[in-house]
């Protein structure tokens, strides 16, 4: 299987705000940049939205180390919230429904196609390959008309 190296990150300009999100993609030596933009959004739909257009661009099954400074997008699965939420028909554990269903949906799929390992990062520190993803994402909200 091979091994992918992926960073994202995600930019919001006010909580909700223009948005932008932006991913590093290292195989094989190579490395590939993406990035997007939103219009008005959160920066949690942006962390996510990386995290899924990241893994979208495999074209097969891949073994995949996933590095976020996002909180919300690697404890869901490192404290296995997302496990409960499949189980509890995309409901909390307060009965409400999971916020951002949609894009939950898309990574646990995404999950189901790649060996997923996510890790936490901490943010604008000394991670060059954090410190881009975050470069494309503020870029990308520099994009939006």
């Amino acid at each position: 299987m091979e091994k992918v190296i992926i960073y994202t990150d995600g930019a919001c300009s006010g909580n909700p705000g223009p948005g932008g999100w932006g991913a590093v993609l290292m195989c094989q030596g190579k490395e590939k940049e993406i990035m997007g933009c939103k219009k008005e959004t959160t920066n949690n739909v942006m962390e996510l939205t990386a995290v899924v257009e990241g893994l979208k661009l495999l074209k097969y099954p891949c073994e995949v180390e996933l590095y976020s400074d996002s909180a919300y997008v690697v404890n869901a699965f490192s404290q296995g919230w997302i496990y409960n939420w499949v189980k509890n028909n995309w409901k909390t554990a307060s009965k409400e429904p999971v916020k951002n269903q949609e894009l939950w949906q898309e990574l646990y799929n995404l999950t189901q196609t790649h060996k997923v390992k996510f890790n936490k990062v901490k943010g604008h520190s000394d991670n060059i390959y954090n410190n881009r993803c975050d470069e494309l994402a503020r870029s990308a909200i520099k994009n939006i008309k």
